[in-house]
């Protein structure tokens, strides 16, 4: 759950300025409302609302990394819809970039440019 402290606001920011797609906006009863929404492209979700128990303080998560095939591209499309990217950082094979959702939460835009390849079935454990 991401912490926010107004769900309107932070739905607006995420579906207008970052690009996610808005999967449902729902309200149960209760005073509660659960909102998730899903960067384009990928499996992952954020979720955040009202209502829901054992929340963090708005903007207390730290560094949520996005992963992205094109970071100067996608920090192009962000700053061009008004968001805040801070500068590309190159960390030696992997490139980074910055912003903070409007409760101060914040992002790692990240595009690793080689990858540890994955182990082959070769070198798998043998079973005991």
């Amino acid at each position: 759950m991401l912490p926010v402290t107004d769900v309107d606001a932070s739905v607006s920011f995420y579906r207008d300025k970052v690009g996610f797609v808005l999967d449902h906006d729902v309200a149960p009863g209760n005073g509660m409302r659960v909102v998730q929404l899903t960067p384009v492209g990928s499996s992952c979700s954020i979720v955040f609302g009202t209502g829901i128990g054992g929340m963090a303080a708005p903007g207390s998560v730290r560094n949520t990394h996005l992963v992205v095939d094109n970071i100067e591209m996608v920090r192009d499309e962000l700053v061009g819809r008004g968001v805040a990217v801070g500068p590309v950082a190159d960390l030696g094979g992997v490139r980074y970039a910055y912003f903070d959702d409007p409760d101060g939460n914040t992002w790692a835009l990240q595009q690793i440019d080689s990858r540890v390849p994955p182990p082959s079935p070769t070198d798998a454990p043998t079973p005991a």
